[in-house]
Formats: C-alpha cells, structure tokens, sequence
C-alpha cells in the first residue's frame, strides 16, 4: 500500500489553484490589450493591387493605339443608325389574308378630377370623355408594312384616292426610304403601340371616323 505525501498533496493544489486564477485573468483582460505593437515579426510588402482607374485608363490607351476603340465606335454609330432606319417590325402583325371590319370607340372614365389653373374642379372623376366630341380625325391613318411591295402598292392606290389625306404608318420597313421616295411624311408604329390600342392585328389597315367611333377595315 502506498503512503500519503501531504506534502505534495498540498504543492499539487496550490498549482491547480495559480493555474485556475491565472485563466480567469487572461480572460478578463480588456480586447484592446490585444492592439500592442509587438514588433515586427516577418518581411512587410506593400499592396501591389492595381488601381482600377488607371487599369482602366492603360486599357483604353491600348485600344486607341491599337484602332479598337476607333472600331468600336464606327460599329456604335453603325448600329445606332440602323435601329433609327430600320426600326424592328411589329412581330405580332401579320398581312391581311381575309378582310374584316369593327370599331373603336376611343371614350374613356376619367379616374380622378381634373382642375384648371386656379384649382377648380372641370371635369368630375367617373366622367366619360371622348376625344372625338372636341378633336375630329383630320386625315385616315394607313397601316402597312413597307417589306412588302404588295402593300407599297395598295398604300400607294390608297394614297391617290383619297387626295393625299392619308397618314401613313409602317409597322415594318424603312420609313425613311418611303419617305425619301414619296416626298411624304411616313410615320412608324413603334413597339405596336397604336396597332394594340386600336386592335388590329392584320395589315393594311385604314382607320377612319364614323360618328364618335373609328373604324377600322383590314384590307387586302
């Protein structure tokens, strides 16, 4: 059987109690004692990142030297010119292959009350409103795609019947080529704007008035 050192029983305990106390020092030390300057401890290399200005600047440098910046930008005016030209077509219209004929009736609600300068109140929310009992159509509106000669033709007998009191708008084409060959103000349906107000879906189309209302004929 082994005998009992009180001795270094006593010596052990002691240990265990430095060794607890100084733990709970170190962790009631404050984050800040953390921030000493304790020295340099390796080789310290500055940031060689680039600045992304001046990357940016060497690069256009290189471009313009090279002539790709000048080439960018004869394809920028290139393809600005051709979008003015030549605008996209409206995809959703298609050419007349049976002829129909509705109306439009352009009246609205107003939703909320319009008041003239002083604030007085001239037209009450919920009211209808045409356009047409104060503006008339002054001329037909002529839709048509100017790709197809067919309806450059029509278009043109069109125009000849009726004395020149036709606007003409294109839903494909370059209206600045018919305009440079009929000596005419040609309009473009950008995006099928007025063709989706209007509802019409085939061309040509001629839009006149009748009454308060427009009709519209999808001619062949």
């Amino acid at each position: 059987m082994r005998s009992f050192d009180i001795r270094k029983y006593r010596t052990v305990r002691v240990l265990r109690t430095c060794a607890a106390v100084l733990a709970s020092i170190t962790l009631l030390v404050p984050a800040t004692a953390a921030a000493q300057d304790l020295g340099v401890i390796g080789p310290v290399y500055p940031i060689a990142e680039p600045n992304l200005l001046e990357v940016i600047l060497a690069r256009l440098r290189e471009a313009e030297t090279s002539g790709a910046l000048a080439k960018l930008q004869r394809d920028a005016r290139s393809g600005a010119r051709r979008e003015v030209e030549h605008p996209a077509a409206v995809a959703t219209i298609t050419k007349t292959t049976r002829p129909r004929s509705f109306y439009y009736d352009p009246t609205i609600m107003v939703p909320y009350p319009i008041t003239d300068a002083e604030g007085k109140v001239i037209v009450s929310p919920g009211t209808q409103v045409n356009p047409l009992d104060t503006v008339s159509l002054s001329k037909r509106l002529l839709f048509f795609d100017a790709r197809d000669s067919e309806q450059v033709t029509r278009a043109r007998h069109l125009l000849d019947r009726y004395h020149g009191r036709v606007k003409l708008i294109l839903t494909g084409g370059s209206y600045l080529d018919l305009a440079h060959k009929w000596k005419l103000p040609v309009y473009y349906d950008q995006q099928g704007s007025l063709t989706e107000k209007l509802r019409i879906r085939h061309v040509p189309a001629l839009v006149s008035q009748e009454g308060k209302r427009l009709r519209i004929d999808e001619i062949l």
